[in-house]
């Protein structure tokens, strides 16, 4: 509390700077490090606290930058909320002087808010006006606060939340904050979300700046559940490959005693009466089959019926003498501890190492309950909040310095550990539990605002869909996943003939436009929240092709759906227009200036109908 900073010093070097600070009266030194990205005119900032003195130092709040910006009159906080299986919701509202904060107390990321945030003025829309605009790059419990004062300033600050929150310094002892990202950008919220995707695939994502394609992926989890064994997931793997797909995953019950979510969480050896030969012989056949195999993991969770509770459990997370609740049926590790860490970090070299595994499906599916660690010392253990994330962190980035190869997926119960510290170690997300094709574009919506499409998993799963018995016809399923990283999740068992033609043909189109997708810049034309009528348009990075989808979800009165007029063309460039049905008449070659200020009519009509057409850029 009663810290009073000086400048020391500063050095800067390159795109880096760094100031120095020192209490006037305690041996308490502070660096502010910033770093300014170029590429996208993204600048980060954190800092690092260090204990110089002899004694300990208790710091009872750790924020890592303070933004200030001076939007006006009417200013607007955009943020992203939501639940399981309703994520990724935009909400927007108006500032007032006061202060308006969003937290994450959960030891996670979550889904009800994400630690992404937008400042824009009164009249800025998705292409026009300021966005201040920024995320933070934390995986664990964090807050951003936004505070308006009286004079219109506004200020937004990021970091750990101070919930529960003290972390004792012994001497010689550093703490460091996350990134804290920010930017500002004149061309609305859409120009805020192409500058993060860029930014996130330049600097953050594994492989950047040449990050990998997400590859079309089959997961079995919808067609099997728990009831895995060789000779059903080969059936599936030979019905996956003959429509194109390239990854085949095995999701959850492979392992342990793992009949259903009751058990087995912890024990991670490969089911003996489901795969009596092991996982080799179905990974041969992928293999043989043309495609690379994943495999689902929740690493961080135990069951209270496993052979590892049993054995070990002071592992779990608790507070001695008190009950421990369970979620799901399960208690979540102490990751804090080194034992717990190295265990983990163990079984899964061992597992990526006699497997040849390239994907690993990495879940979390509650969140912390009891969040005690007796076994440190009393004035350490609230450093659980830092060291489980901390130690998390190091077993992902060992994994891959270990296996280069190997790509991640992060998936926590949908889409509820998505932040910029967990995507700087895993290649994509899963978005949500939730595949129903309508929601799915709100969803993906709210998605793209803070992060790219490059890492946006999307499935076309069954009708009537299992959360709320909507039906949607197979065209508008593939056509909402196409927007983002293409995967199956469809019992393949059950798919007609006509339905797995017109799979294959899809999957097939995709390919062709998936570096669109993924890498290029991203336009959301009309949004979900604001009528019945839906359209995003993707322009690769060299601008010589573009693919544009148009969902129409219901029509009344025979009302037309809106001439959509294009963004990010070149006006002088001609433009060849095709489509793969009737979705639109058919279009001679046309300029860029006609296709932005005239537009494309559209034939879509009734309910959730929907069509993509593809523009080459010809001279």
């Amino acid at each position: 509390r009663g810290v009073v900073l000086h400048y020391v010093d500063q050095e800067l070097k390159g795109d880096r700077l760094e100031i120095r600070l020192k209490d006037e009266g305690w041996p308490l030194w502070v660096r502010l490090r910033y770093r300014v990205y170029g590429d996208s005119g993204v600048i980060e900032r954190s800092a690092r606290i260090e204990n110089r003195g002899s004694e300990a130092v208790t710091v009872e709040d750790a924020q890592s930058a303070a933004w200030t910006m001076w939007p006006g009159e009417g200013a607007r906080l955009n943020y992203l909320t939501g639940r399981w299986a309703g994520e990724w919701q935009l909400e927007r509202e108006e500032l007032p002087v006061g202060m308006r904060v969003l937290e994450s107390r959960r030891g996670s990321t979550s889904s009800e808010v994400n630690p992404w945030f937008a400042v824009s003025g009164r009249e800025t829309d998705e292409e026009h006006g300021r966005v201040w605009f920024g995320a933070l790059g934390w995986s664990g419990s964090w807050r951003i606060t936004v505070e308006r004062s009286a004079a219109s300033e506004v200020r937004v600050t990021g970091g750990f939340s101070p919930f529960d929150f003290s972390y004792r310094l012994a001497a010689g002892e550093v703490l460091e904050t996350p990134g804290f990202y920010a930017g500002l950008t004149a061309r609305g919220m859409g120009e805020a979300s192409r500058i993060m995707h860029r930014f996130e695939l330049a600097n953050i994502v594994p492989g950047a700046p040449q990050a990998p394609l997400r590859k079309i992926l089959y997961n079995s989890w919808e067609a099997t559940e728990f009831q895995v064994n060789e000779a059903g997931q080969i059936a599936l793997a030979e019905k996956a490959a003959r429509l194109g797909v390239e990854r085949f995953v095995v999701d959850d019950g492979w392992f342990g005693q793992r009949n259903n979510d009751h058990a087995g969480l912890g024990d991670w050896y490969v089911n003996p009466q489901k795969f009596p030969h092991g996982l080799k012989p179905l990974i041969d056949r992928v293999h043989a089959l043309g495609m690379d195999f994943g495999l689902w993991v929740e690493p961080e969770m135990v069951n209270p019926d496993s052979d590892l509770y049993r054995k070990h459990p002071d592992w779990a997370m608790n507070f001695p003498g008190r009950p421990r609740t369970e979620a799901r049926n399960q208690l979540v590790l102490n990751l804090a501890r080194d034992d717990v860490k190295e265990y983990t970090f163990g079984w899964l070299d061992r597992l990526v190492t006699d497997n040849d595994i390239a994907l690993l499906k990495w879940d979390y599916n509650r969140n912390w309950s009891e969040p005690g660690w007796p076994e440190a010392p009393l004035a350490d253990q609230k450093k659980i909040w830092i060291r489980y994330v901390q130690n998390l962190y190091e077993i992902l980035d060992r994994l891959r310095a270990k296996h280069p190869k190997l790509e991640i997926e992060g998936c926590s119960g949908g889409g509820a550990r998505v932040d910029l510290g967990m995507l700087h170690r895993v290649d994509q997300f899963w978005t949500s539990d939730n595949t129903d094709a309508l929601d799915r574009l709100t969803i993906q919506n709210g998605f793209t605002h803070a992060y790219s499409p490059h890492v946006m998993m999307a499935w076309v799963t069954d009708v009537p869909h299992w959360l709320n018995g909507r039906t949607t016809p197979l065209k508008f399923r593939f056509l909402m996943a196409m927007t983002g990283a293409l995967g199956i999740g469809s019992n393949l068992n059950k798919m007609t003939d006509d339905d797995a033609a017109f799979a294959t043909k899809m999957i097939a189109l995709y390919k062709e436009i998936r570096p669109t997708v993924q890498n290029g810049k991203l336009y959301r034309l009309h949004s979900p929240l604001d009528s019945e009528f839906r359209a995003s348009e993707y322009v690769s990075q060299d601008g010589h092709q573009v693919a544009l989808f148009a969902f129409l979800h219901s029509q009344q009165f025979g009302q037309r759906v809106p001439v959509l007029r294009l963004e990010g063309l070149d006006s002088n460039a001609v433009y060849r227009v095709r489509t793969v049905d009737d979705g639109v008449k058919g279009m001679e070659p046309t300029d860029g200036a006609y296709l932005m200020h005239h537009g494309v009519a559209l034939n879509l009509k009734g309910d959730y109908d929907s069509t993509v057409l593809i523009l080459e850029r010809v001279q």
